[in-house]
This record gives structure tokens, C-alpha cells and sequence, in this order.
């Protein structure tokens, strides 16, 4: 029989929902079963979430605060050019992703559709399109406000399907300590800002040799 614990919050709910995940293969079947496993007060519950869809869209939303809380922990994160803070955010998540790989994989690749992939996605989607916007404030020079407000959405969705083809990369990643997921984000970042900066592309050169190596798809 569960024991109801002390304190109940945001955070230690959705560790309970992970643990639940991994020890049985699956999601909680209702809100309610989930809350007298947990010994928690169902109306309890509800002052954090809405559901346990919720909790699952949540997860990730957790990881990317947790990612930015880390971050804003170094004494010069404010001193970083767009490039570097973009990098930042990449290795710190990959870390946490990686030291909760066995749900991250259970959520991601355990389901055969991809559509529900994304759909748990959905709302971390516009926490990093708006971590994209802060972090670029100055960046783009374009000649017109309508011209920028094109470049700057390009930019934001750009950044979010390399964070997709980046996450996809490290699912299948089997390589000892995860280490040709960082040659991948040191690449492709490398390759996109010379994109961007209209630079010589020996770097998406050698980018685009890397993922026919790499046998991407």
C-alpha cells in the first residue's frame, strides 16, 4: 500500500510519473490509479496538472528549464555570443537527456507513431523557440523590419528541426559515452552559422560528409 508523501509538487510528481513509466513499460492508466500508487490526494494532483498527458508534456519542458537554470549558473553565460550560448544549450541538454536516456527513449522511440513523438514536443517547441529568440537578439542584420521578421522566423523553426535531427542522432547513437552526438551538434552548429554568415562551406562540407558517414536518415 503507498505511503503519502510529505510534500507534493510539480516536480516531484513528474518524478513519479517517470518512475511509473519505466518500471511498467507504460503510462499510468488514469489519473486516479496514479494517485493511490502515489498516496497522493487527487485533488492534490490537480493543482499541478490536468492530466497524465500533461505530466508527459511537461517532462521535457523540465529538462530545458533545468538546461537554462544551469546555465545561468556560469559567471559569463551573459558574456556568450549567440553561437556559443547555442552550443551551451546543446551539450548541457544532451547531459541531462542522457542521464535520463532509459525514459527519454521509452517516450521517443517507444511509440511506432511519430506524430505522438512530436506531439509530446509540442509545448517544449515554444519554450526553446523563445529561449532561440532571447538568445539572437542582435544577431540578424536585416535591411527592413519585414525582411528580419522573415529572417528571425526562419531562424527560430531552423534551430527547432536541428534540435529534432540532433535528437533523433543521439537516439541511435550507440557510440561509448555518446561521443559522435557531440562531433554531430560541434558540426552541424558549426555548419549552420556558416550558413547563416554566408562564410566558405568547407565546414557544411564536411558536415554533409559526416551524416553520409554516419548513414543518417
Amino acid at each position: 500500500m503507498a505511503t503519502k508523501i510529505k510534500e507534493i509538487s510539480a516536480a516531484s510528481i513528474t518524478e513519479m510519473y517517470i518512475h511509473y513509466c519505466l518500471e511498467h513499460n507504460e503510462n499510468p492508466k488514469s489519473v486516479y490509479l496514479f494517485c493511490k500508487r502515489n498516496g497522493i490526494v487527487e485533488k492534490e494532483f490537480y493543482t499541478y496538472f490536468s492530466s497524465i498527458e500533461a505530466i508527459e508534456k511537461s517532462v521535457f519542458i523540465s529538462f530545458h528549464k533545468l538546461t537554462l537554470e544551469l546555465m545561468s549558473k556560469s559567471t559569463d553565460n551573459d558574456l556568450l555570443s549567440f553561437r556559443e550560448k547555442l552550443l551551451t544549450y546543446y551539450y548541457t541538454f544532451f547531459e541531462i537527456l542522457t542521464a535520463n536516456r532509459s525514459y527519454v527513449v521509452f517516450a521517443l522511440k517507444g511509440d511506432k507513431s511519430r506524430l505522438n513523438g512530436l506531439m509530446k514536443l509540442k509545448e517544449f517547441r515554444s519554450y526553446f523557440k523563445s529561449f532561440i529568440t532571447a538568445s539572437s537578439q542582435g544577431y540578424l542584420k536585416g535591411k527592413s523590419e519585414r525582411l528580419q521578421k522573415l529572417q528571425q522566423d526562419g531562424l527560430e523553426e531552423g534551430a527547432w528541426i536541428q534540435l529534432l535531427v540532433t535528437l533523433r542522432f543521439w537516439l541511435d547513437d550507440e557510440s561509448v559515452g555518446f561521443e559522435k552526438t557531440d562531433l554531430f551538434i560541434e558540426k552541424s552548429i558549426r555548419a549552420t552559422f556558416d550558413l547563416i554568415d554566408i562564410t566558405p562551406l568547407e565546414s557544411v562540407i564536411d558536415f554533409g560528409k559526416f551524416l553520409i558517414k554516419e548513414k543518417l536518415r
